[in-house]
C-alpha cells in the first residue's frame, strides 16, 4: 500500500511539472476535500486552482521530499519554483521568480488521494513577488 500511495505524490508532482490538469483524475477523487481555504472542493476546482498557477507560472515545477506514509496518510515536504509570468491573486506579472515549500498531508481513499491539508508561507510568497500580503488582505 505504501507503494501505492508513494506513486500517488507522483503523479500530482508530474501533473504539476506537466502542467496537464487533465490528468489530475489519475490520482484525485472526484469528492476531493481541500481545507486550504483558496480551493474548493472537488476534482473539477483541484483542476481550475493548479490551472490558475500554470497560467500565472508558466514554467512552474514541482519536487517531493520527504514522502512519509501512515495508514492512510501520506505527508511530504514539497518543493516549487516558477517565473511569474501571469496573474496571480490580482498581481500582475512581475519577471520575479517565486521559490517556496510546503507541508501537505492527503487521506488515501480507494487509492485515490481524498482530501488535503497544507500549510505554505503565503505571505512569504507574496513578497517574493513584491506585494504586501497584508495589505493585500485589507483590501
Amino acid at each position: 500500500m505504501a507503494d501505492n500511495h508513494r506513486a500517488l505524490v507522483q503523479l500530482f508532482v508530474d501533473m504539476i511539472n506537466s502542467h496537464d490538469v487533465s490528468t489530475i483524475g489519475e490520482h484525485t477523487a472526484a469528492g476531493h476535500i481541500d481545507h486550504n481555504p483558496i480551493v474548493d472542493d472537488g476534482i473539477e476546482a483541484n483542476a481550475a486552482f493548479f490551472q490558475q498557477i500554470f497560467d500565472a507560472f508558466p514554467d512552474v515545477k514541482a519536487v517531493a521530499h520527504d514522502v512519509i506514509v501512515e495508514g492512510d496518510r501520506i505527508a511530504a515536504r514539497l518543493e516549487y519554483s516558477g517565473t511569474h509570468q501571469g496573474t496571480f491573486f490580482g498581481i500582475p506579472a512581475t519577471g520575479r521568480t517565486l521559490n517556496f515549500q510546503s507541508i501537505d498531508i492527503w487521506r488515501v481513499e480507494d487509492g485515490l488521494l481524498a482530501e488535503h491539508w497544507d500549510q505554505l508561507d503565503v505571505a512569504g510568497m507574496f513578497h517574493q513577488l513584491g506585494a504586501d500580503f497584508y495589505a493585500l488582505q485589507a483590501q
